[in-house]
């Protein structure tokens, strides 16, 4: 056990020979209030970023999945690749659902799938060991729905952080969030259901609520996040409109106060919060209720994205009030 975090591994054979496994990692989100036609260059530049820090190889990338049964899995050799980029580039001419009619195929297709492009790397199932990458891209409507964001997210096993230090982990999640327009993002500890969340979920009471700076992401591919914050992390993205409402860069460095937290700018649109130099689990069980994330928790408390019963409803085996004790476990 790291003295920064736990080491929290569940697994198990399945029928198919393969391992059921959950284990603590480092994960990389952003969220992106655009549809793909406008990220598709910027992500990209992102997942080739995160493939040169990780590598190839069944332990960290092998194979690629898509959203479109018309598409193949793919081993990422080189044609592999080619497959992702071409993938990644969309069908011209530019297209919203709008205009299309719902008794077309190709409108009910994305409508079923609730995505406009998916894209899922990973290394190989019977050996996962925490890298993967994932983009799901929001459906094309000229008035989006509320909240609607593409998402890519990214994950490192922590011993790839213990290897190449959190400096290292920074400068990948600063590189990616460059190439990106984002709204807000996030990169720490978090808990990665590779099967079987509805399963392992109510097995990690104690975990859950021991280690504050554990997340627990979201169950399923799609985020209605919009321009709120998804919650507190060791690194926190802030864009607009949220840094402007905060009243800029240096407005929120003087309200926060604890000596391991910096703000840096970004450019003059966003800038990124570090709490510490790393990830912190904290527990609770020895006092270390994590008070740098507990004041940023403060500062953005508007802006976080809100609890409702849906959101309570993906957390099998758990009361309403206490998936909201969970959220709120920043605020108290």
């Amino acid at each position: 056990m790291s003295e920064h975090y736990p080491r929290i591994r569940r697994d198990g054979p399945t029928p198919q020979g393969e391992r059921l496994l959950l284990r603590e990692v480092v994960r990389i989100a952003f969220f992106m209030p655009y549809d793909h036609f406008d990220l598709l260059v910027g992500v990209e530049r992102a997942i080739e970023a995160y493939h040169r820090a990780v590598g190839g190889g069944a332990e960290t990338l092998c194979q690629a999945w898509f959203g479109d049964d018309e598409t193949p899995q793919s081993l990422l050799d080189e044609e592999g690749w080619r497959v992702v980029r071409d993938w990644l580039r969309p069908r011209e001419p530019r297209y919203f659902l709008d205009d299309l009619g719902e008794e077309t195929e190709f409108f009910r297709s994305k409508t079923k799938s609730g995505c406009d492009v998916f894209i899922h790397l990973t290394g190989a199932p019977a050996r996962p060991a925490g890298y993967g990458l994932t983009y799901c891209a929001r459906l094309p409507w000229r008035s989006p729905p509320d909240g609607s964001v593409s998402v890519l997210s990214a994950t490192l096993p922590t011993e790839f952080l213990e290897e190449h230090g959190p400096g290292r982990v920074r400068e990948l999640a600063m590189e990616m969030a460059s190439h990106l327009r984002i709204s807000t993002g996030h990169a720490g500890l978090a808990l990665d259901f590779l099967r079987e969340r509805s399963r392992l979920l109510p097995k990690l009471r104690e975990e859950i609520f021991r280690y504050p700076g554990l997340d627990v992401p979201r169950g399923g591919l799609r985020s209605h996040v919009g321009t709120r914050v998804d919650g507190v992390h060791w690194l926190n993205f802030l864009g607009q409109p949220v840094l402007d409402a905060l009243g800029g860069a240096a407005s929120l460095r003087a309200r926060l106060h604890f000596p391991e937290t910096t703000v840096q700018e970004m450019g003059t649109e966003r800038v990124v919060v570090t709490l510490g130099q790393w990830p912190e689990a904290g527990d609770l069980a020895q006092g270390r209720d994590l008070p740098a994330y507990r004041e940023l928790a403060r500062v953005l408390e508007y802006w976080l994205d809100g609890f409702s019963p849906a959101y309570a409803n993906s957390w099998k085996g758990y009361t309403q009030e206490e998936v909201q004790r969970w959220w709120r476990r920043f605020l108290k």
